[in-house]
Parts: C-alpha cells; structure tokens; sequence
C-alpha cells in the first residue's frame, strides 16, 4: 500500500472506470467516484494503492475529518475482484483512521449497490441513515459507520 503520486492520475481514473462499471446500469449513470478529480485528492495525500505483482489491484479515497475518517471510494480492478482486495483496503482504511487517532470511519454509497452494503455490513459497518444525494436528483444514499477496530470476519 502506497499513497498515490501525481503520475498515478490515468491509472486511477481507468481502474476507477472498470471497478464502478457495472453500476452504470444499475444507476443510468456513472457512480460519482468515476467523475471525480482525482488531481486534487492525489495533492491532498487522500488516495493510497494497492498493488499486486506489479499491478494496480486497487484505490481507496480517504478524507481526514476532525472527528472520523471518511471513504470516499474503495475500488477494485475486476482482474483483482473477489481475492480479498476489497477488504485489504478497508483495513487499511482502519490503520489510517487509527494512526490518526479518529475513532469512527464512515462512509456512504448509492441504496442501489447492494453487493457493496453487504460488503459493508459483513466487515462491521452499521447503516446510520438514508438520504437524498444532493448531486444527483433521484439518487439515495445510505450512510454508514463503523468504529476504529471493529470488524467481522469477513
């Protein structure tokens, strides 16, 4: 796991694209991780790699708040998908918050990626709300926590 770098930007927005699409139908649009800037998150030392053999397995987005940490997208490269991956990043996420001495992490994702909730829910997060999502019209968001250090199994 490293933090990214400016030369990174292509490789995450493609990686990015790949991971999310198959949301595209599902929402009639492109999730919102795949039209964010991710230019400035890289400046901001909020997005790390996760690398295999070589290769970009995957990308996580995490902002440091006064009280929590937030992820903002976790994403997987379909070649890496269903290996563990995803949950690498998400105790990674947990190594961070902790480092940075926050006690809770949260995050939010679209009611309609119900692979993901699950994903969620298995590793320790609990669901602290529902809400429309101010970007797009339509959209719900379900919003999620889960204490430094809880986790299941998963």
């Amino acid at each position: 796991m490293r933090l990214a770098r400016s030369e990174d930007l292509a490789a995450i927005v493609k990686l990015t694209e790949a991971a999310y699409a198959p949301y595209n139908a599902i929402l009639d649009a492109p999730p919102i991780p795949v039209t964010e800037d991710y230019a400035p998150r890289i400046a901001n030392g909020e997005v790390w790699l996760l690398e295999s053999g070589g290769e970009l397995a995957g990308v996580i987005t995490l902002e440091r708040h006064e009280d929590h940490a937030m992820i903002f997208s976790v994403a997987v490269s379909p070649a890496f998908q269903g290996k563990g991956f995803g949950i690498a990043l998400l105790r990674h996420a947990d190594e961070q918050t902790r480092l940075w001495g926050l006690p809770e992490i949260r995050l939010y994702t679209n009611a309609k990626m119900q692979r993901n909730i699950a994903l969620y829910l298995a590793y320790g997060y609990r669901e602290t709300g529902h809400r429309p999502n101010p970007c797009r019209p339509g959209w719900v968001l379900v919003d999620m926590a889960k204490p430094v250090g809880e986790t299941t199994t998963v």
